[in-house]
């Protein structure tokens, strides 16, 4: 019997709810007259505001997902696979979108830290055990979780700043916090190193994600010169890791062109 598109079906509503909530907790953030975007704890890891466009980025490649998951192909990793896990991610998101907005920054950091365990935990699914088997698998199930997975990498460090570290509007940076802050661009440099090379062809949007950050931060943070260029120099040597995971994918895409073309050669040459 062929599967259906109400197979699951309790489930693929849910996340069709719990992907407005996330969606909309997200948009609240960025038309609000408040925008946190903007006018939130200013600390020497602030990125520019630009920076979280990928947010849209993500929102939009989920949407593909959650359309996606009433499909045979998306049914098998959405539902079988990531199961309730994602309507989870998306309330735990919601709340720790607020919670950032509203500036309760300790409270914020520690649901980005269940932010990121959840989409840690979906990540490993996803890469261990449902390879990509089409063009929408990589597209709305790998994409976006990869992205995400590298994103709050990001959260996570800079809401650590938020809710410890010091106010750049109000203090000057001294030596511990250059020192603490040239620890986070090398942690967030580290993490896209070892996005590229967590496997042949890597990791490429979870390492374009930090990087994309790092020049954010590089744009953002002027008042203090030491931590403007360092933040430029990580992130150049993050892209690089970066170029590294575009080549890693290249090479394993041609990879697999040339073994399909050689399973469809012929054994023996000038056969007709």
């Amino acid at each position: 019997m062929s599967p259906s598109w109400t197979d699951g079906i309790a489930l693929k509503l849910v996340n069709v709810a719990c992907y407005l909530l996330f969606l909309g907790s997200n948009l609240y953030t960025v038309a609000a007259p408040s925008d946190i975007y903007f006018t939130g704890k200013e600390t020497y890891l602030t990125p520019a505001p630009w920076a979280f466009l990928i947010w849209s980025l993500i929102h939009l490649l989920l949407l593909g997902t959650v359309i996606y998951q009433f499909f045979p192909g998306g049914k098998a990793v959405v539902i079988d696979g990531i199961s309730w896990r994602l309507p989870l991610l998306a309330v735990l998101n919601a709340i720790y979108v607020n919670l950032w907005a509203s500036k309760h920054y300790i409270v914020a950091f520690v649901f980005a830290l269940f932010v990121s365990s959840t989409v840690t935990h979906i990540y490993y699914i996803v890469k261990k055990h449902h390879s990509p088997q089409s063009t929408p698998d990589e597209l709305f199930v790998h994409l976006p979780f990869s992205l995400y997975h590298g994103w709050t990498t990001l959260l996570v460090v800079l809401s650590l700043f938020e809710a410890f570290g010091t106010n750049a509007l109000e203090h000057k940076a001294g030596v511990w916090t250059k020192v603490f802050v040239f620890l986070a661009l090398f942690f967030l440099e580290a993490t896209a190193a070892t996005y590229a090379f967590s496997s042949p062809e890597g990791d490429l949007p979870a390492a374009l994600a930090i990087t994309w950050s790092l020049f954010a931060i590089f744009a953002s943070q002027r008042s203090s010169a030491f931590i403007h260029w360092s933040a430029l120099a990580f992130a150049i040597l993050s892209g690089v890791w970066v170029l590294k995971g575009a080549v890693g994918l290249f090479r394993g895409r041609s990879g697999v062109h040339l073994e399909e073309d050689l399973e469809r050669a012929p054994l023996v040459g000038g056969s007709s």
